[in-house]
């Protein structure tokens, strides 16, 4: 699929340009009703609470919808294996207690946020596959046989897998609320941000390469579709090698129509001038016509308007390594930056930075708001350590 294809590809998945159509603040009538049904569906079965606050946002549940075009059953049943396996896996404790060095270790090999976002204000994402070669992929599985969290799963998902849903949760927890929040986009007070934008690098990769990458990514690709659909918006794939048409054959049967379709392989001649329509070129890398000085395995190079929008906490000008969240504070007006994981065993509850909430398309009433972050306050920020592990996953998110 080529650039030209674009307009052919959103008709197919039933819309003109995808984003922000079936999202908050762009629903049609049929659609909320969906998403009122939905909710009533969870609510009977004991998979959704609405609070006030709720125990999961309408954006979230949203996303499951449109994952399953609108089909309140279907959508349904991946919620609740969504739900079932989080619980089985601890992924609220994981991501909290996450050693900082496993979670680093893991970052280096995937999809990477370069601290920019797309021209909608959709978090942008760089993926470069060469680096995951045999020795160091290896090595990697190696180390992920070892706990780097205090979370007790049941077995069943590979351990190098849920250190890749630790990023995962990092996308939707970490760099969505905070894109949600920035005044600066189109829409910005009426639909929060839930999607990424993708640029992967496939050049420099031979056949052999994809081949023994082949059921690491079918796996990960998999279980990324089932637990957190539509999180990905356009995938730019660049730098494609004579043979990609194989591997394409593998590669669209690993995810849903709808996916595919947002998929874009873009020849030599079409990446600046693509990327360009969906990016400004100071947030495209250099290597692909841009101007932004990021390199693979680079900490995000934070959009100077992000460092000027977050009130600093703690003598922070920057977000640190590692796995952070945004929760509301007590009083519903701002949301709070808190980083976690731990280092050297010692746990982490740092409060970075605050943001004015922009993206209030429903009011939360302030007590309910107090009643929900209790027991969460950041504790001293010398001690930096975690007031209560795995807390976070009791602390419903506000209602959009």
């Amino acid at each position: 699929m080529t650039a030209d294809s674009i307009a052919d590809a959103s008709a197919a998945s039933g819309t003109e340009v995808g984003y922000p159509n079936g999202h908050l603040g762009h629903l049609k009538p049929e659609e909320q009703e969906a998403l009122e049904s939905f909710k009533t569906n969870l609510a009977e079965k004991g998979y959704y609470k609405p609070g006030p606050p709720a125990s999961h946002d309408d954006q979230t549940l949203l996303r499951y919808l449109r994952a399953r075009r609108w089909n309140v059953v279907d959508a349904f049943k991946q919620f609740k294996e969504t739900e079932d396996w989080r619980k089985a896996n601890d992924l609220n404790v994981l991501y909290d207690t996450i050693d900082l060095e496993a979670y680093e270790a893991s970052r280096r090999l995937y999809p990477q946020w370069t601290g920019r976002r797309d021209r909608r204000g959709i978090p942008l994402y760089l993926f470069e596959i060469r680096h995951l070669d045999s020795k160091t992929v290896s090595a990697y599985e190696k180390a992920a046989e070892t706990n780097p969290s205090k979370a007790v799963t049941d077995g069943q998902t590979s351990p190098k897998l849920l250190r890749l849903f630790a990023l995962y949760e990092n996308l939707t927890r970490f760099a969505q609320p905070l894109c949600t929040e920035l005044p600066d986009r189109p829409h910005a007070t009426t639909t929060p941000i839930t999607l990424s934008t993708n640029i992967v690098d496939v050049s420099g990769v031979s056949l052999r390469q994809f081949w023994n990458l082949k059921s690491h990514m079918q796996a990960a690709s998999q279980l990324a579709t089932a637990h957190y659909p539509e999180t990905l918006d356009r995938i730019f794939i660049i730098g494609a090698p004579y043979f990609f048409s194989t591997v394409w054959g593998w590669i669209k049967r690993w995810f849903d129509p709808i996916t595919v379709s947002k998929i874009f392989i873009l020849g030599p001649s079409e990446v600046k001038a693509t990327l360009e329509e969906f990016i400004d070129p100071k947030n495209i890398p250099k290597q692909y016509g841009g101007e932004l000085d990021f390199t693979w395995g680079d900490q995000p190079k934070t959009d100077p308007y992000i460092k000027e929008t977050v009130k600093w906490e703690n003598g922070l000008k920057d977000f640190p390594e590692g796995p952070k969240y945004w929760r509301p504070t007590a009083d519903g007006t701002r949301m709070e930056c808190v980083a976690v994981g731990s280092e050297g065993g010692k746990q982490r509850m740092l409060s970075v930075g605050t943001l004015e909430r922009v993206c209030n398309v429903k009011k939360v009433d302030g007590d309910a708001l107090a009643e929900g972050v209790k027991g969460l306050s950041v504790g001293d920020a010398e001690k930096n350590e975690i007031v209560e592990t795995g807390k976070e996953a009791t602390v419903p998110t506000v209602s959009a």
